[in-house]
């Protein structure tokens, strides 16, 4: 079945207009703003090398998200920051590195402590808990997620919304939080967003619709739907209904240029496998080609599997948000 809304080069910005109209309109957004964003620190503790703030914000009625800003010793006036987030696992803590369930520590060991990371690189890093995640939704005893469980994502679909659309929304949120609170150590010129599995798929959908942020780190999430997400079960929060119909991902993907992108992918990633995802970025780069900004357009393809590759990463994302 051709897509309705394939990215069009010859009518660049006439197509991103109607293209983010379009997926704001299927990911059932936006939701309804809070007037106050309730923003609150609950906790500090002092780590070696970083201070550890732990907060949470109000993004809807009813609903508050709990975070983590972990932010460098020394820090000598603001510098970017990164948004972190973890994919299908326990929690926000896997972002931290701070294992709490048994299969934890291999779970970070897989490249995913993404603030670590980030203090490390010089960043500020903020890891959010996703809904039905961690904190914001534990399915069973031993963490996993809430949104594994049968019968838990449908009634988002029955009600005009998505699971990955709430997740953009507080990913927009965390940043309006970020402008108003935290000025005192980010600089709001220079966010990253960067996940890898379901945390991916949360950052490369925001980063199509989200222009604050300016460099996007998709890890082990980008691919085309025919060969990843309706190839093979996944986790019902990874679709949108009737995305399909409109858009490959390598199309919505269009939507981040001229900003950032580094998509990372692993040669044996089973659920997300590198022959769609080269797929996926060959169409991403036409948007850049087209405005002129082909270095800004980046694929890193690690050798192992699902997971993210730090080494490879990291000095692209350090030049690009320069």
């Amino acid at each position: 079945m051709p897509f309705l809304m394939a990215y069009d080069e010859n009518n660049h910005e006439e197509w991103c207009e109607k293209a983010k109209e379009k997926l704001t309109e299927l990911l059932g957004l936006p939701l309804i703003p809070c007037d106050d964003d309730m923003f609150q620190i609950t906790e500090t503790i002092e780590k070696d090398t970083y201070t550890q703030y732990k907060f949470e914000y109000q993004s809807e009625e009813d609903y508050f998200v709990p975070c983590d800003l972990l932010v460098p010793k020394g820090l000598c006036g603001p510098v970017p920051l990164a948004i972190c987030l973890q994919g299908h696992s326990t929690g926000k803590h896997i972002s931290v590195g701070e294992p709490i369930y048994p299969g934890d520590p291999g779970t970070i060991a897989g490249g995913r402590d993404f603030a670590i990371q980030a203090v490390n690189e010089g960043f500020v890093a903020i890891a959010m808990e996703q809904r039905y995640m961690g904190s914001s939704g534990v399915g069973d005893e031993k963490g996993n997620p809430q949104c594994l469980k049968a019968h838990t994502v449908p009634p988002t679909f029955h009600l005009g919304r998505t699971p990955i659309g709430e997740r953009v929304w507080d990913i927009s949120r965390l940043i309006d939080v970020v402008e108003k609170h935290l000025t005192q150590y980010v600089d709001t010129d220079k966010i990253i967003c960067m996940g890898n599995s379901g945390g991916g798929t949360a950052t490369f959908y925001a980063g199509c619709l989200e222009e604050r942020i300016k460099v996007c780190v998709p890890s082990c999430a980008v691919c085309t739907y025919s060969a990843s997400i309706l190839a093979m079960a996944h986790c019902d929060c990874n679709y949108i209904p009737g995305v399909r119909r409109y858009f490959d991902m390598g199309d919505l993907g269009c939507l981040v240029a001229p900003r950032g992108y580094v998509q990372v992918n692993g040669a044996k990633d089973g659920i997300f496998p590198l022959e769609g995802a080269k797929e996926s970025f060959e169409n991403i780069k036409k948007a850049y080609k087209k405005l002129g900004v082909e270095d800004k357009c980046h694929m890193v393809v690690g050798e192992g599997g699902h997971r993210f590759y730090p080494v490879q990463a990291w000095p692209i994302v350090k030049e690009l948000i320069k």
